[in-house]
């Protein structure tokens, strides 16, 4: 019995949490009272842990982030091509520099050099305002303590470019069933991080918030999850517009989007009506909506699939948002009793939607009839869903209220879910783990996996100088 199951109510054993948990707290510790490390400053701002509708300038100004910037690991500032917007002012498009202290900026020589002339916001740990830049502090905006956000950082930073790894040889050692059980328990670690941020989502927004906020950000990939979060946290504005069908919500969304062409040269025919269909909803809330229009300029269309468009993406919420309640649909999802094989499939069917005529024809506004219906949801984006979405979601809920039961039964879909399409980060992973012969069997596997490469290779060097998952590899109970 792997660990998974043994797991259903709050005194659990995890060797691999308590390895972890230990790592994390020594490094908290260290850095108290100076600043924490400027890695994890910079992760904070990048996946924006902070109270975002309380977030104010050093001077008192409101400052809303409408993208925080794409992480820079070239010369230059932290971050570059953030949307902000500071007070009443328009928003604008700059970069961002993080560093632990506002006098670093002038030791730092960032003040005489060019990179940094695009700089539109200064944020450091706490003191005083830059001279001639809007400053942010961190340290009284932070969603959650320190020491919690240092052990949650694990999920959130850059994979190493190197494929050797000093672990190699010592999972080398272990039994499979020693490594299916390490896989498990770190799979376990990763379900219940992503169900505390829902918890914690939910606590200040409501359940059906926290599962919307969810969806958008999933669907969002990793270019675009900025903008969709913030579609997500409007949510509740354009839900008090009123109820609407799915041609109604499709304006409603790709209006606030900033992505509803009015612009119907060149484009088809069946685009252009179905254009003019969704302009006789938007004129109507336009208005209403215009201060939480986002500009267009925050997608990022570029290297993306056309099943993966924003646009495309955006449709399939409409179509889930017109429908009965989501959360009401998953729940009577997760009561059916479903086979280890049938587990996909039935999310998947609850998930689907039939799109009127355009949707199922077209990729989006400027692509030709396809030869072949289009689905707005295939099964591997479904499985996506699952594992860092809904079962996690559902394990917030019930360990909300103490239904040890309930967490049983979501922990086994989630050990027995199959596996998600392999990418990139899981071959290097796989390479540098455990030499690229090791196959992953299911999703919570490749979900264990990722937690480790989170927790301990992305923060060692290339020569995995002072990195201590070898260490735990050796220890391994069995």
């Amino acid at each position: 019995m792997s660990s998974m199951q043994r797991q259903g109510g709050p005194a659990t054993c995890n060797f691999y949490s308590q390895w972890r948990t230990s790592r994390r707290d020594d490094t908290v510790r260290e850095q108290r009272p100076s600043p924490p490390p400027e890695a994890l400053m910079q992760t904070i701002w990048q996946h924006q842990r902070l109270q975002r509708d309380a977030l104010t300038t050093v001077d008192g100004r409101s400052v809303r982030v409408l993208h925080p910037g794409f992480c820079n690991h070239e010369a230059g500032p932290d971050f570059r091509r953030a949307v902000v917007r500071i007070g009443e002012a328009a928003h604008v498009s700059g970069d961002v520099e993080v560093d632990p202290r506002t006098a670093d900026w002038q030791a730092h020589g960032h003040a005489t050099n060019p990179a940094f002339n695009d700089v539109i916001l200064h944020v450091v740990w706490n003191g005083p305002s830059h001279p001639t830049l809007p400053t942010v502090r961190l340290q009284p905006h932070l969603d959650a303590p320190l020491a919690e956000l240092a052990n949650w950082q694990a999920t959130a930073v850059p994979l190493p470019t190197e494929f050797a790894g000093q672990c190699t040889a010592p999972l080398a050692a272990l039994s499979s069933p020693a490594q299916d059980e390490l896989l498990a328990q770190a799979a376990s670690v990763r379900l219940r991080e992503k169900a505390a941020d829902f918890a914690r989502h939910a606590r200040a927004h409501g359940w059906e918030a926290a599962l919307w906020y969810g969806l958008f950000r999933s669907l969002g990939y990793k270019h675009n999850v900025w903008p969709m979060q913030n579609l997500a946290e409007q949510l509740p504005v354009l839900q008090s517009i009123g109820p609407a069908n799915s041609l109604g919500w499709q304006a409603r969304l790709l209006g606030t989007a900033g992505l509803l062409t009015d612009n119907l040269s060149g484009q088809t025919p069946a685009a252009r009506q179905h254009l003019r269909g969704l302009w006789d909803q938007w004129w109507r809330e336009r208005d209403a909506l215009e201060e939480f229009i986002l500009p267009p300029a925050l997608w990022r269309f570029g290297g993306l699939r056309p099943a993966n468009h924003p646009i495309r993406r955006l449709a399939l919420l409409a179509y889930w948002l017109a429908g009965e309640r989501m959360s009401e649909r998953l729940e009577n999802w997760l009561q059916l009793d479903c086979t280890k094989t049938q587990l996909a499939e039935g999310l998947h069917e609850t998930l689907k939607v039939v799109p009127e005529d355009f949707w199922r024809w077209h990729w989006t506004f400027r692509s030709g009839r396809q030869t072949k219906p289009c689905i707005l949801l295939g099964a591997s984006r479904a499985t996506d869903l699952a594992v860092n979405v809904i079962l996690p979601w559902f394990h917030a809920r019930a360990a909300a209220g103490r239904n040890g039961e309930l967490i049983q039964r979501i922990e086994h879909r989630y050990r027995d879910w199959p596996a998600a399409q392999d990418n990139a980060i899981l071959k290097l992973a796989r390479q540098r783990l455990f030499g690229g012969s090791r196959r992953l069997n299911g999703a919570a596997q490749q979900q264990g996996l990722l937690q480790i490469v989170r927790d301990y290779c992305d923060h060692a060097p290339a020569t995995c100088a002072a990195c201590r998952f070898p260490d735990l590899v050796r220890s391994w109970p069995g």
